[in-house]
């Protein structure tokens, strides 16, 4: 085995620390569900009466997990944990949508991860934070097809994909991006890859 690959391997082994930090940030997440299912929950129901579809671009707050964790955590599979922990929270708490926003929440943890795994987890800036964002919110789209909205119009899931797309892409992608930078500035992060940039070491 060349240095490189055991270099990799061990970049994409989680340590202790990784899972002991991308559960608390899944518990943390899952608490501002909570909050947000009363808030989002309204805010979908008066902006989808308005036009039919648009409630997604409140909908993107839901999909903050998977960006977050991936950004911080930055192994494979974080952003399917830390969102399908959160989504657990949600569910556990109490919300209106019951079990299935875990299986919502992996949907969205997918399509955050698929992005960083396009990329064999080698970047992590801006743009791909807020791609993942967006990816989420095409999962969480996906699922919802398939679990109702079929039978719903063509021009409904056009506007619901777009106004979800956009919404996971700065809601859940550029928030995660600002909130993990804000965290590494504490110092909280510093055995984290962020939290090295943050001192220049990486």
């Amino acid at each position: 085995m060349t240095q490189s690959a055991s270099a990799t391997r061990a970049n994409f082994s989680w340590r202790n620390i990784d899972i002991i930090i991308a559960a608390v940030i899944g518990v943390a997440v899952g608490l501002i569900f909570v909050i947000w299912n009363i808030i989002g929950g309204a805010g979908y129901e008066a902006v989808n009466a308005l036009t039919p579809g648009l409630g997604g671009l409140v909908a993107g707050m839901w999909f903050l997990g998977g960006p977050l964790g991936a950004y911080i955590i930055r192994k494979p599979g974080a952003a399917i944990f830390v969102e399908v922990i959160a989504a657990t929270v949600s569910a556990l708490i109490g919300n209106q949508w019951g079990i299935s926003t875990l299986y919502s929440g992996l949907a969205q943890g997918l399509g955050a991860e698929l992005v960083f795994l396009v990329l064999a987890y080698k970047s992590y800036n801006l743009a791909t934070v807020v791609i993942s964002g967006l990816m989420a919110g095409v999962g969480a789209w996906t699922f919802e097809l398939f679990t109702g909205n079929l039978a719903k119009t063509f021009e409904f899931n056009a506007i619901y994909l777009i106004s979800t797309a956009l919404s996971g892409a700065v809601l859940a992608g550029l928030l995660a991006y600002f909130l993990a930078k804000a965290l590494a500035a504490t110092g909280a992060l510093d055995r984290f890859a962020i939290g090295r940039e943050r001192h220049g070491d990486v």
